[in-house]
């Protein structure tokens, strides 16, 4: 029996319209927009505007996208996984609610949540389904309403995060393409630093977990940027070690976008030239999940089929990891 590789062999994404800037950012809170480009690179992020306007709106999108692109029947779908800290209810799944609205009846369906690592998390689970031989279409969503969990009166986090969604098809081949190889690694020492305090389990929504704000983003920046340049450095250059890449055999890298100093940090101790890395941080901002898929989308017309790319990300947990895939397809430029 020949071995079996999962593939990428389509992309899509779905970002808001509406645009935050960071002049309009300088009206709510204490900034600037020379303060907010000098510490974290983000010129604009887009922000899902409405009433009850959940993730799944950005899914479904991208989802109805990724059908249309890849001549895909709903029908045909096996698997879909959303990889997301906002889901649009603690249950059911988002990945439930896309589904439906795409007309996908057949499919298994679950959420995942590893906070910004959660799309090369997501390629593990996928490549494992894939393997099993019982999965032929698989979909991975990563995507976030930050928006939704943004303290926009806490000037150290509220310029980093955007929303967006990302989507990919994956199926089995027998080439050399697609999934090559992973390293994911976990440490709950992360737990304190970085975290959403209450709306779980442990502190259930009260007036006053809500008048503190503890419904947003908490994070402790000198000590996630500390473990986040390090992190992403060394499972990039493990990762490139264990399948003998030297720089010059990757063709590129995709970092997460949580912000402009990590990013180069991590790229500098990589080796890698610039030309080679995919930025776009500073018309998305953090989207959290979504940001690894949001670069492959917007780079896609330049991808060749067999580029070796290194996807690395750091997120919650603390959770961070690497994915080495080679691509699976020529883009088709459509009129």
């Amino acid at each position: 029996m020949n071995k079996i590789n999962s593939v990428i062999t389509g992309i899509s994404a779905s970002v808001p319209d509406y645009v935050l800037t960071n002049e309009e950012l300088s009206t709510m809170v204490d900034t600037t927009d020379e303060w907010i480009m000098t510490r974290i690179g983000i010129k604009e992020r887009r922000i899902l505007k409405g009433e009850n306007q959940g993730v799944s709106v950005l899914g479904t999108k991208a989802v109805e996208d990724l059908l249309r692109k890849t001549n895909t029947l709903p029908q045909d779908i096996d698997v879909v996984i959303f990889a997301t800290s906002t889901p649009d209810h603690p249950f059911p799944s988002s990945a439930s609610m896309v589904a439906e609205n795409n007309g996908i009846k057949n499919a298994l369906c679950f959420d995942m949540q590893v906070a910004c690592s959660g799309f090369i998390y997501g390629l593990e689970i996928c490549n494992g389904l894939i393997k099993t031989g019982k999965y032929k279409k698989v979909i991975l969503i990563a995507g976030d309403k930050m928006s939704s969990i943004t303290n926009y009166k806490d000037r150290t986090t509220c310029p980093l995060f955007g929303d967006a969604a990302g989507a990919v098809l994956i199926e089995p081949t027998e080439e050399d393409l697609g999934i090559i190889d992973a390293e994911l690694h976990s440490d709950g020492v992360g737990y304190k630093p970085l975290q959403m305090k209450a709306g779980g389990s442990k502190y259930p929504a009260t007036e006053e977990t809500v008048r503190n704000s503890e419904h947003t983003v908490y994070q402790e920046g000198q000590v996630v940027f500390k473990y986040a340049v390090s992190r992403m450095a060394e499972v990039s250059e493990s990762i490139m070690k264990r399948n003998s890449l030297e720089v010059e055999d990757v063709d590129w890298l995709v970092p997460h976008q949580a912000n402009m100093r990590i990013i180069d940090a991590a790229v500098n101790r990589t080796g890698l030239p610039r030309d080679k890395v995919m930025i776009n941080i500073e018309k998305y901002g953090n989207t959290s999940a979504a940001t690894i898929p949001l670069c492959l989308w917007e780079w896609e017309p330049k991808l060749k089929k067999g580029d070796n790319i290194i996807l690395t990300a750091f997120g919650a947990g603390f959770s961070w990891g690497s994915v080495y895939i080679k691509w699976g397809y020529d883009t088709v430029v459509e009129n």
